[in-house]
């Protein structure tokens, strides 16, 4: 039977062809199973690399890090197994400054307490390079490494092998002359690092969260203010992550426990009595914690500008994104404040230590989402 015609058809018109629904994107065309194994595989660094950044926390605190004298890649791997393998060990440890100035007459068991650290710190360090390479060998030899992400997982291992060699750069500091520590900027130059791996890590696994396509549409939409304002907050965040490894270098934690005030003042007495000056900087724990503590108020200040530029954010993400990030600014100013109020103890030092890595993937997840915000609702907004 014919069909019936609308009234307000045209003759000879042919019947409307059922829309078809857009297919997928020849740019993520059989990535996305992929991008979810990458990101997996990131995930498991990153677990690993925030357990790094752990143990050589509690390595500087428990006073390890000096333990082993010397870098075996390959032979190091290995612990000593015999009594006169523990011995030789034992005294290549008491030619340092670090037991003829403090720990002359400490006993083999003792001295095995603070090798177990340093030891399994390194271990660490030598497992998170092959799981990098089993992973980046595999996707590489399966080609499931999507376009343009060869050089920047490339990267991650480059910069792990350097970590462990500014690792023993930092290390040798203390095996001479009178230095009962590691040079404290070499510490610094050490979890810098340590926190820019941490953060490519983070930033890759943000990107990898979400279809090519659609960052590539998220991004005309992104915020050039709030994106602006958090490139500059990640700049702050990271100076005083590097002013308190300096903190944690000379122990500067534990000199001046009253707070808000200094020994009573507002500057530490003999803030610049080291000559030449500049050493003051490294060297006087007085001037190395006044400096972390402004530096502390000033990030404090920027993370509230921050989050008042996001507040006027049209995507309520970016907004909640702001306000995780100012609550772990204060809970971490907190914590730095006890620390110092209690003399660094290890439980709290650790605990400030690992808010910092907090901060620090906020403070990220806030800038991608503003150069990358993600879609919402109507109801949402």
């Amino acid at each position: 039977m014919t069909q019936k015609r609308s009234i307000f058809e045209e003759v000879g018109a042919e019947a409307p062809a059922e829309t078809a629904k857009p297919a997928a994107g020849l740019i993520d065309r059989g990535t996305d199973g992929a991008r979810r194994m990458i990101r997996a595989w990131l995930a498991v660094l990153f677990a690993m690399v925030v357990l790094m950044i752990a143990i050589g926390g509690l390595t500087r605190l428990t006073d390890s890090g000096l333990s082993i004298t010397e870098w075996n890649v390959v032979s190091g791997a290995l612990p000593p197994m015999s009594a006169e393998a523990w011995d030789t060990e034992f005294e290549k440890y008491r030619a340092i400054p670090e037991y003829q100035l403090q720990n002359k007459g400490m006993s083999l068991a003792e001295f095995k307490v603070i090798y177990w650290w340093e030891w399994g710190h390194r271990q660490l360090g030598r497992l998170v390079g092959l799981v990098w390479a089993a992973g980046f060998f595999f996707f590489l030899a399966t080609r499931r490494i999507p376009t343009g992400w060869i050089p920047r997982l490339l990267a991650l291992g480059a910069l792990g092998g350097a970590q462990g060699a500014i690792g023993w750069w930092m290390v040798s500091s203390g095996l001479t002359g009178t230095m009962l520590d590691v040079a404290s900027y070499r510490l610094a130059t050490h979890l810098g690092l340590a926190f820019v791996i941490l953060g490519l890590i983070a930033w890759f696994m943000l990107h990898l969260s979400r279809p090519e396509r659609d960052l590539m549409q998220a991004r005309r939409a992104r915020e050039p203010r709030l994106q602006g304002h958090g490139t500059f907050l990640i700049g702050v965040v990271f100076v005083q992550i590097l002013l308190g490894a300096l903190v944690a270098g000379i122990d500067a934690g534990r000199s001046y426990t009253d707070w808000p005030l200094m020994a009573g003042g507002l500057f530490p007495p003999g803030m610049w009595e080291i000559q030449p000056v500049w050493r003051n900087l490294f060297e006087n724990d007085g001037t190395v914690q006044f400096i972390h503590r402004v530096w502390g108020y000033l990030t404090l200040a920027v993370v509230l500008r921050v989050w008042f530029v996001a507040r006027r954010s049209s995507y309520r993400k970016s907004r909640v994104s702001a306000t995780a990030m100012l609550h772990m600014t204060l809970l971490q100013i907190v914590l730095g404040v006890v620390t110092v109020m209690y003399s660094s103890p290890l439980g709290l030092a650790l605990l400030h230590q690992l808010g910092a890595v907090a901060l620090w993937v906020l403070v990220l997840r806030l800038r991608h989402r503003a150069q990358f915000p993600l879609a919402q609702s109507v109801r949402e907004v």
